[in-house]
């Protein structure tokens, strides 16, 4: 199998240079080519500008280098892969290989990511060696966030190539990839741009308006927030108009093309160029007032923007009591409402219709529902629905004349999953749960690993989830190996469950609060302290209770998607899970017989905490100290939790021992806290913060010098663990810190009082 340690990505537009981006984040070193230097030099400019950030850190960018087409395109010839990634016109791309087949070596791979010509024809007139190294490589913008890569075959493309990009793709960039055929719009667009014209058919018909149109194609269904219309805008109308023109002519011979032909409101959008989010209107517009930004509605009737309406559905109001989706989605689906005619009208089309085209453009119905949850976002794939809802009801409720595709064709087992994908979903459909409450579960991974699982909403941790951690290293200290905590969620964990903590400080029920704290400090530090060798595992959002739990693992093990931070100071709080002590414990083991000054390194767990800082990535995150160069990362989430589990089995292994309590842990003393509370009342006098925010300020440094002792010295771990739990104590008794959690829970955003 071919190695790829370089490559070079031609077209520094907005996919090519995120395609570079998210390279350089894998530690590829890559050439972005465009017509000329400066042109390389704006698109790779622009994509450091994005947001979301296509780069996991500041550091990657310094892997791309840039140049021009007519000086620079020899250089290809030291890359292992060529990416093509220009403008979506055939003889453009075809003139642009010819010149890439005199300078490439021989075993370089070659291939497209275009979004819908055909493969093999962008390759027309390239000698049989060159089209045995080519193939298509269709990622979904932008790069770094959609899971999903097409990769495209062609009737020559050596087998080996398309291993090498497959495995590449996984493993290294983290991927989800689906092997699609040669056909117009692969699978996740044709299939996904059918749903959008029917959708659209609805809106133009004003039976629907915008809003209560992506009311129903949103959460409740198991979609994007983005739902449908701010999904539009977000891709760019004028991509939607291209693309479906496109398709539209690429499948007018099968006579689908007028299936994929956009209302003239699309067109009349392009000209006027309300496109979307890029110029601020699109199906919505932003617009500025002096009381701050509203957001107007397009009305398609007169073309003219009107204020947002709150849609008026009261079967998505019941609906939203049902948690799981796929039981939601199947009501509304069946439902005798107007939802219901609108879902059936236009997701029944789209299951019927991809039951229809899939042999021809997939391998299986499971590669239309993984390319449909990777690519657009979907819980579900169109099959995974239809298996929910059920074939005879599915049917029925629709009335459809073309059955055969669906009861005859469709077989709904499952194709046996790679055996390191989604490995605790495996764990609990092959063995009993261990043991289990509302907040938390024990699965038995196999070979003497147990796993901890959260599954509250967003992973807050409560009571339960304490109980479980603790149960978890009992558990794992008897019966296994080893331990690992983590699960397959979109959060690994939000933190501390806030409501119970408001509820008890607004009683002034101060001793279950401390219980409270002790509990959850006894959970991490029995994690430390196991027996066994403990790995956590997070992705996504793992703030507060969550990221101190990560602390205190043997090794982390984290998604390249970690957002990760102790952010307690949003809501008026410290950390007191172990967080404020682990992160000084961390600072102060920098120091050595030449470096004697403690300050730099107390300053940064200070701000780390004071800030609420929280890493863009799980790279970000070793930048900011959170996690430490012994951790790992692991690109491809669906695999985090088999590397986290050969993480474990690794330390196992070599004979672990525990790491004993430590009564070694340096402080400043008093010198420390005062330049700490110097800075604290010098930012306040400069108005930068709030009279609370110094209270809080100052706490902080209190439990970072080590509380009221006069000089630099060594404490030990319960000390400064008591520290911070008379700390939060003494913040939930505040009105202001009171006032900030209400006004989280409330909004889900900070408040500066």
């Amino acid at each position: 199998m071919t190695r790829i340690h370089s490559a070079a990505v031609l077209g520094a537009g907005t996919m090519g240079a995120q395609i570079a981006a998210h390279l350089a984040n894998a530690g590829i070193p890559v050439l972005l080519l465009d017509l000329d230097t400066k042109t390389a030099v704006a698109g790779l400019r622009s994509a450091q500008e994005v947001k979301p950030d296509p780069f996991f850190t500041r550091k990657a960018a310094d892997l791309v280098s840039v140049g021009g087409f007519e000086t620079d395109l020899p250089k290809v010839a030291a890359c292992d892969w060529i990416i093509e990634a220009v403008v979506e016109r055939l003889e453009t791309k075809q003139q642009l290989m010819a010149q890439v087949e005199t300078h490439r070596s021989a075993s370089a791979i070659v291939s497209s990511n275009t979004s819908g010509i055909p493969i093999a024809q962008i390759a027309n007139g390239r000698s049989l060696e060159f089209r045995q190294h080519w193939l298509g490589t269709h990622f979904f913008n932008p790069p770094r966030y959609l899971h999903l890569v097409e990769i495209i075959p062609t009737d020559d493309t050596n087998t080996a190539v398309v291993n090498t990009i497959r495995h590449f793709s996984d493993y290294v960039l983290g991927k989800g990839v689906v092997i699609a055929k040669d056909t117009p719009g692969f699978i996740a667009n044709r299939t996904g741009l059918y749903g959008a014209m029917r959708t659209l058919e609805f809106l133009i018909s004003n039976q629907f308006t915008i809003e209560e149109i992506d009311a129903m194609t949103g959460p409740v269904i198991g979609r994007p927030k983005s739902a449908t219309f701010r999904t539009m805008d977000i891709s760019g109308i004028d991509i939607l108009a291209k693309v479906t023109r496109d398709l539209s002519l690429r499948l007018e011979q099968k006579k689908e093309g007028r299936l994929f032909q956009a209302p003239a409101l699309i067109e009349e959008l392009v000209r006027r160029g309300w496109i979307g989010s890029k110029v601020q209107q699109g199906f919505y517009k932003k617009e500025h007032t002096p009381e701050g930004n509203r957001i107007l509605v397009l009305d398609p009737a007169t073309v003219s923007y009107r204020e947002w309406r709150a849609p008026q559905l009261p079967a998505l109001d019941a609906a939203w009591k049902i948690h799981d989706v796929r039981h939601r989605v199947r009501k509304l689906f069946l439902g005798n409402d107007r939802v219901g005619e609108f879902l059936r009208a236009t997701l029944g089309q789209t299951i019927l219709y991809a039951a229809e085209v899939t042999s021809e453009m997939a391998h299986s119905f499971n590669d239309v529902d993984r390319a449909m949850r990777w690519g657009y976002g979907w819980d579900l794939g169109p099959f995974e629905l239809l298996e929910v809802i059920g074939v005879d009801q599915f049917i029925e409720a629709c009335q459809f004349e073309k059955t055969i595709p669906l009861a005859q064709n469709i077989n709904f087992s499952r194709e046996p999953s790679t055996p390191d994908l989604q490995i605790l979903r495996l764990a609990k459909t092959r063995q009993p749960v261990v043991k289990q409450n509302a907040g938390a579960s024990l699965i038995d991974l196999d070979d003497g690993v147990l796993a901890i699982e959260f599954h509250s909403k967003m992973n807050t941790l409560g009571g339960d989830a304490v109980e479980m951690l603790q149960l978890g290293v009992q558990e794992a200290e008897e019966n296994f190996h080893a331990l690992v905590v983590g699960n397959d969620a979109t959060a690994f964990s939000a933190g501390a469950n806030l409501t119970l903590v408001l509820l008890e400080a607004q009683e002034q029920n101060w001793d279950e609060i401390e219980l409270m704290v002790r509990a959850f400090q006894a959970a991490v530090t029995g994690l430390l302290h196991a027996r066994v060798p403990v790995v956590v595992a997070p992705a996504g959002l793992t703030l507060g209770g969550g990221c101190e739990i990560a602390l205190h693992a043997d090794r982390v093990q984290a998604a390249a998607e970690t957002y990760m931070g102790q952010v307690e100071v949003g809501v008026g709080l410290i950390p007191a899970g172990g967080g404020t002590k682990e992160l000084l414990a961390r600072s102060m083991a920098q120091l050595t017989a030449v470096i004697t000054d403690p300050m730099p390194f107390v300053r940064d767990a200070f701000e780390l905490i004071g800030l609420a800082k929280v890493s863009t990535s799980a790279e970000d995150a070793k930048r900011l100290g959170l996690l430490r160069k012994t951790d790992s990362v692991t690109m491809n989430r669906e695999r985090l939790l088999c590397d986290a589990k050969a993480s474990a089995l690794e330390l196992a292994q070599k004979g672990y021992q525990p790491p004993r309590p430590r009564h070694d842990i340096v402080v400043g003393g008093a010198s420390v806290r005062a330049t700490l509370e110097l800075g604290v009342h010098l930012a306040r006098r400069a108005g930068q913060i709030s009279d609370h925010d110094a209270l809080i300020g100052r706490i902080l440094a209190h439990i970072l010098s080590g509380g009221d002792l006069p000089h630099q010295t060594e404490v030990s771990e319960q000390y400064l663990l008591d520290l911070e739990c008379e700390a939060f104590l003494s913040l939930c008794g505040e009105e202001k810190t009171q006032q900030r959690m209400v006004h989280t829970l409330k909004t889900g955003k900070t408040l500066r009082n």
